[in-house]
C-alpha cells in the first residue's frame, strides 16, 4: 500500500494532508523516516507520525443491492455515485469491484483492498457472474444454442466465452458469464436482435446477493464471504 493512502486510511488526512506531512519528514516506517509518499509500506509495518504508532488498517468488504439511477463511479460531476449510499468512515477509500451501467440493478461488490478486488475483475480468472435477463422478445431454441456456444459481438474479432443458460419464463431468464466486456450482456442479446429490458445481477463467484438487502442497502461481508472471492 503507499504510504499515503496508510496514512489516510489510518488517520483523518486527506490525501494532500497526507503527501505534505510525509514529505516533511514527520513519518517514520520501521523507525526510519520516510519522505516520498508514493513509497510502497506493508500495513503490518510499524508506521510513526510524530512518534505517534499508527494502528494498521483493517480492509473493508462489503455487497450493495445496487438501484436503477447510481452509477458506478467513485466520483461523478452530475449523478449519484455507489459511493454516495454509503455512510462509513473513510468512504473515498472505497472502490467498486465490478461494475454494472446506471440502468441495471443488484450485486455490486465495494471494498479498499485493492488485491482483492484485483482477483474478481481480473479477466484472467475468469470469475463468473449470474444475472436475472429480463428481454422484449423470447429466445429462440437456435440463439440459445448461440449463447452457448459463444457470440461474435460488434466491433469485436472473438467471440464470447460460452455463457450458461436457465430460462425462467418466455422472457426471464438466467445468464451466467466468465468475461467482463464492455456493455456485454446488452451486446450479446443485441447481437441476437433482440433487447435487454432489465438486468440484474444475481451472484459474483460464490457470493450471491443478500435477499433482504432493499435496493441501496448494504452490508459488510462476512469471514466466509470474502473467502469465497
Amino acid at each position: 500500500m503507499r504510504l499515503d493512502r496508510y496514512l489516510c486510511q489510518t488517520t483523518d488526512l486527506t490525501r494532500s494532508q497526507a503527501r505534505s506531512i510525509i514529505r516533511g519528514g514527520r513519518v517514520s516506517v520501521g523507525g526510519a523516516p520516510v519522505t516520498q509518499p508514493a513509497s510502497q509500506v506493508d500495513v503490518q509495518a510499524e508506521v510513526t507520525l510524530d512518534d505517534s504508532l499508527l494502528s494498521p488498517p483493517l480492509p473493508r468488504y462489503f455487497m450493495l443491492n445496487k438501484p436503477l439511477g447510481v452509477v458506478c463511479a467513485t466520483r461523478d460531476p452530475s449523478q449519484r455515485t455507489v459511493l454516495d449510499l454509503f455512510d462509513v468512515p473513510k468512504r473515498n477509500a472505497l472502490h467498486i469491484a465490478g461494475r454494472l451501467d446506471i440502468d441495471s440493478t443488484g450485486l455490486v461488490l465495494v471494498t479498499d483492498d485493492g488485491q482483492w478486488s484485483h482477483r474478481i475483475t481480473a479477466p484472467s480468472n475468469h470469475c463468473p457472474k449470474t444475472y436475472r435477463v429480463t428481454l422484449a422478445e423470447p429466445l429462440t431454441a437456435e440463439q440459445v444454442s448461440g449463447l452457448g456456444a459463444g457470440l461474435l459481438l460488434k466491433g469485436e474479432s472473438k467471440p464470447t466465452k460460452p455463457a450458461t443458460i436457465e430460462k425462467v419464463s418466455e422472457l426471464v431468464l438466467l445468464l451466467t458469464i466468465t468475461e467482463g466486456r464492455y456493455h456485454q450482456v446488452k451486446r450479446m442479446f443485441a447481437a441476437l436482435g433482440n433487447r435487454v429490458v432489465a438486468l440484474h445481477r444475481l451472484s459474483i463467484g460464490g457470493l450471491s446477493l443478500d435477499q433482504s438487502l432493499v435496493p441501496g442497502g448494504y452490508r459488510s461481508l462476512k469471514r466466509q464471504e470474502i473467502e469465497l472471492l
